[in-house]
């Protein structure tokens, strides 16, 4: 197993496991405009340096005892981590699913849609379109999966097309946290039409109700 520490601009812990070896390295690693420039290494035991003024510090950190004491006790504190890491791992997050029409210029298509998984585990994940059943290549576009820092991750697939009358569009999501594929089928009438209903309904109710309570009114005054 490995468990790493990370420096860009602050300190974080990230674990890398290897269910075929049973030892643990701790790495501690410093990078300046991504780039790594010093990294401890709990199996050699000591700091190394990948640039000549990162070797010079490097060589400081090694012959320094508090340093080196530090990063002991940091791999010994990654280690009692180890079982939650492997709990958490053990239990996949089903990923929330959203089909959206997304407004995109210099297009040859009419339309474009987005189907977008949120806050899934682990990473492998498959989108895939189906356009009355059948699967879509052409005009697909997709993001790598992308992590919200919190062990989750987030996926885009994006679907250039020409809408068509009576036709069913689906995003088909494939996770390990689901046994079977889960289809997701976009509803044209959600969005702006949908909204536009849902208002129209509701100024038709108050009318209603307006003109039954001065009815009423009416005719208890009378």
């Amino acid at each position: 197993y490995i468990c790493s520490k990370r420096l860009i601009t602050n300190l974080s812990l990230y674990y890398k496991t290897n269910k075929t070896s049973h030892d643990l390295v701790y790495l501690e690693q410093v990078y300046f405009n991504k780039r790594l420039m010093v990294q401890y290494n709990s199996t050699l035991g000591k700091y190394e340096g990948y640039t000549k003024k990162a070797k010079d510090l490097a060589d400081g950190f090694s012959k320094s005892k508090p340093f080196l004491e530090q990063a002991v006790k940091n791999r010994e504190k990654c280690r009692t981590h180890m079982d939650l890491v492997f709990e958490l791992q053990s239990h996949p997050v089903e990923p929330s699913v959203r089909v959206t029409p997304v407004v995109r210029q210099g297009s040859s298509h009419q339309a474009m849609l987005a189907c977008s998984a949120y806050n899934f585990y682990p990473k492998q994940i498959r989108l895939t379109w189906l356009r009355n059943g059948e699967k879509v290549i052409n005009y697909v576009t997709s993001t790598e999966e992308l992590p919200d820092g919190n062990w989750l991750y987030q996926i885009h697939s994006y679907l250039e097309y020409t809408p068509s009358p009576r036709e069913e569009i689906t995003c088909m999501v494939e996770h390990a946290s689901p046994k079977e594929p889960k289809l997701y089928n976009w509803e044209p009438m959600f969005g702006a039409v949908r909204n536009k209903i849902a208002v129209g309904t509701a100024l038709l109710f108050g009318s209603f109700v307006f003109v039954a309570g001065l009815f009423f009114y009416k005719r208890t005054t009378a």
